[in-house]
C-alpha cells in the first residue's frame, strides 16, 4: 500500500468529520465532547480536539486519531479502517507489488475471488428457489448470493489456477484436506457471503440445495441444513454479524437495530424495507455482537423464531444485550413462523406490526410466563408456578439492566403481576446468587500514599499536562522551553525523565485534561507559575520533613557535627519555603 495514501486521507478528513458520523458532538471550550461510544456512561467524558486531530475518553481511556477511532468503533483492523475512510474521503488506495502484501491481505483477495466464483455459478433453479422464498432479484444481486456445485474440487482447482496456494485455500476455510488432496468445503449449496464492517468478505454460509431434483444420498440427507465457514484469521463468529456492513448506517439513522437468526430472515427483512436488520451466523448472540451494535444505537429489537428454541435464544441474546447497556425489546412472532415466513405469507405490513409491537424484555417474559403457567389465575397451584417462574426466569434479567430507574420500573411491574409489595420483589432479587465482582478495575492504580503525597503527584501531572499542551500548540501562551526548564528544576531530572517516558496515549489524555482545565483561561502564565511554585513547595516540605526526622536521630546519638549540618539545612529549607509562600 502506498505510504502517502494514509496522509491523503488525513488531509481530506478531520477528526470531527469522522467522529460526528457516529456520535453527536457538542462544543466544550476548545474541544468537542460527547458520551463515549465505547462504554456506557451518563455524563460525557469523551473529548475531541480539532486542533490536534485526536480524541480521548477519560472514562475508558481510549484515544487516538481517525484511524484508531474507526478501528475501534467498527471492530476492524487498520486496513479495514483505511478502506472505510478512503472511500469517505474519495482517495483511491494504491497497492504496491503483490509480493509485498501480507497473509491477511491475500486471504481477503482469495475470498473476494471465491465470492465472484460462486455468484457466477448461481443456476436458474437456485435463483427460482430464492425468488419463491420471497427474495427479489435486487436483493439476490446486492448480497452477491451464489452457488457451490456438487463437484468435489471444482472451486479449489479454480482458486489454485488463480495463483493461490493450498495453504491459503485451507486458511480461508474454503476447503478441507483428504487422502487425495483438497476437496471443497461447500458443495451443493446456495452460498451467502459474510462481510466484516468494512464490507470485505470474511466467510460464507451455505444452505444445502439439490437443484437437480434428485433424491439426496444418505450423506446429503445427514448433512446440516446450513454450513458456515470455520473460524479463521478473518472470520470470528462471535464478532461478525451478517449484514452489519449494510445495516450500520440505517441502525444509526433509525437509532435501532433488529436482530434475526439466519440469512433468509435478514434478506427478507431488508427486502421488506427494514435495512437496519442484522443476523447471527452459526453462533449465539455474544457480548461482542452487542458491543458492535451499541456503537451505532442504544436500542435493539430481537425477532427470533417463535418456537421454544427461538425463545430461549432470545432470552440469551437479551441478557448479552442488557449487559452491554442496550435497551432491549422482543418481537412476538406468530407461533411456528420465522421472520422470512411471516413476510412471505402475510406481507411486509405484518412484519412492520411485529416489530412495532415489540415489548420490553421484562414485559415480554412476564407475558410469556402468564400465558404458559397462569392459564387459571384463580388456581393456587398456577399462581405458585407463575411465582417460581418469575423468580427463576425473570429476576435474573434485572441484574443485567444498567439503568437504576429502569430497574425500579421493572420491579414495580413484576410486583403488580405477582400481586405483592415491591419490597418483596427487591428482597427476592437481592437473594439471587451473584457472580463475584472484581475488587478493582483491571489496570487501575490504587494510590496508597498520604493525602499530601497524592496532592503533590496530582500537581506534577497537571503541570506536565500543561507543558504537553503548550508544546502542541502553534501559538502557546506559555513558552514551552522555559516552562520545561523550570518544571524540571522543580521536580528533579529523574522524575522528569519518568514523565517523558509515559506512553503516547497517556500523554494525549494529559493534553486533553490541560485543554479542558486551562483552555479558556486569560491568566495562563500566572496559573503555570503558581503550579510550579506549589510543586516546589511540596518538594521542599518533603525534604524538610526528612531533615527533621534525621535531626531527631542525630540528637539521640549525640552527633554534634551532624546536628549542626542538619540544622543549617533545615534553616535554608525553612527560609526558601517562607519566600515561596509570600
Amino acid at each position: 500500500m502506498a505510504t502517502d495514501t494514509v496522509q491523503h486521507v488525513k488531509d481530506r478528513l478531520s477528526i470531527v468529520d469522522v467522529v460526528s458520523g457516529y456520535v453527536k458532538l457538542e462544543r466544550a471550550g476548545q474541544s468537542l465532547r460527547a458520551r463515549c461510544p465505547f462504554h456506557a456512561e451518563r455524563t460525557p467524558s469523551f473529548f475531541v480536539s480539532p486542533e490536534r486531530g485526536t480524541y480521548h475518553c477519560f472514562g475508558c481511556q481510549s484515544g487516538g486519531d481517525i484511524f484508531s477511532f474507526v478501528q475501534q468503533i467498527e471492530g476492524l483492523d487498520f486496513k479495514g479502517a483505511l478502506k472505510i475512510l478512503a472511500e469517505k474521503a474519495g482517495v483511491p488506495i494504491v497497492y504496491e507489488k503483490k509480493e509485498t502484501r501480507d497473509a491477511r491481505e491475500r486471504l481477503f483477495e482469495l475470498l473476494e475471488v471465491a465470492t465472484i466464483f460462486y455468484a457466477s455459478h448461481l443456476t436458474p433453479a437456485s435463483r427460482e428457489y430464492l425468488l419463491k422464498r420471497g427474495l427479489t432479484k435486487d436483493i439476490v444481486q446486492s448480497f452477491r448470493i451464489g452457488e457451490a456445485k456438487e463437484e468435489w474440487s471444482e472451486a479449489s482447482n479454480y482458486f489454485r489456477g488463480k495463483g493461490f496456494s493450498e495453504r491459503e485455500i485451507l486458511d480461508a476455510g474454503l476447503a478441507k484436506k483428504g487422502e487425495r488432496g483438497l476437496y471443497d468445503r461447500f458443495r451443493s449449496r446456495i452460498i451467502f457471503p459474510i462481510a466484516d464492517s468494512a464490507g470485505r468478505i470474511v466467510g460464507f454460509s451455505g444452505r444445502i440445495f439439490l437443484g437437480s431434483g434428485e433424491q439426496p444420498s444418505q450423506a446429503e440427507s445427514e448433512a446440516p441444513k446450513y454450513l458456515n465457514s470455520p473460524e479463521t484469521a478473518l472470520f470470528r463468529k462471535s464478532k461478525i454479524l451478517y449484514g452489519f456492513d449494510r445495516a450500520k448506517q440505517a441502525i444509526r439513522k433509525y437509532n435501532c437495530a433488529i436482530l434475526v437468526e439466519g440469512q433468509m430472515d435478514l434478506l427478507a427483512s431488508h427486502g421488506a424495507g427494514w435495512t437496519n436488520t442484522v443476523a447471527v451466523s452459526g453462533t449465539a448472540f455474544t457480548p461482542e455482537h452487542a458491543s458492535l451494535i451499541r456503537r451505532m444505537s442504544d436500542n435493539l429489537v430481537i425477532a427470533l423464531d417463535a418456537d421454544e428454541a427461538g425463545l430461549k435464544a432470545a432470552g440469551r441474546a437479551a441478557r448479552a444485550a442488557l449487559q452491554a447497556g442496550l435497551n432491549v425489546k422482543v418481537s412476538r412472532l406468530p407461533k411456528g413462523k420465522d421472520p422470512a415466513e411471516l413476510i412471505l405469507e402475510e406481507g411486509a405490513d405484518a412484519w412492520k406490526t411485529a416489530i412495532r409491537q415489540a415489548k420490553d424484555i421484562i414485559t415480554f417474559l412476564l407475558d410469556a410466563l402468564e400465558e404458559h403457567l397462569l392459564a387459571d389465575p384463580k388456581s393456587t397451584l398456577a399462581r405458585e408456578r407463575f411465582r417460581r417462574g418469575v423468580e427463576s426466569a425473570v429476576l435474573p434479567f434485572l441484574a443485567d439492566v444498567q439503568s437504576p430507574i429502569l430497574r425500579e420500573q421493572y420491579v414495580h411491574e413484576i410486583a403488580e403481576r405477582l400481586g405483592v409489595r415491591e419490597q418483596a420483589v427487591g428482597e427476592a432479587f437481592e437473594g439471587l446468587p451473584r457472580a463475584q465482582m472484581p475488587t478493582a478495575t483491571p489496570g487501575e492504580n490504587v494510590m496508597r500514599d498520604p493525602k499530601n503525597a497524592i496532592r503533590a503527584a496530582d500537581r506534577v501531572r497537571q503541570a506536565f499536562a500543561l507543558l504537553l499542551w503548550a508544546q502542541g500548540r502553534e501559538k502557546p501562551v506559555l513558552d514551552p522551553e522555559s516552562y520545561a526548564r523550570e518544571f524540571k528544576d522543580a521536580i528533579g531530572t529523574d522524575a522528569f525523565k519518568i514523565l517523558e517516558a509515559l506512553p503516547d496515549s497517556e500523554k494525549e489524555g494529559l493534553r486533553f485534561s490541560a485543554e479542558n482545565l486551562h483552555g479558556e483561561s486569560m491568566t495562563l502564565k500566572e496559573e503555570g507559575r503558581a503550579l510550579l511554585t506549589a510543586i516546589e513547595l511540596d518538594r521542599l516540605r518533603g525534604e524538610l520533613a526528612e531533615a527533621t526526622a534525621e535531626l531527631k536521630e542525630a540528637e539521640l546519638t549525640g552527633d554534634e557535627g551532624k546536628i549542626g549540618e542538619i540544622m543549617r539545612q533545615c534553616k535554608q529549607l525553612t527560609t526558601r519555603i517562607a519566600e515561596l509562600g509570600r
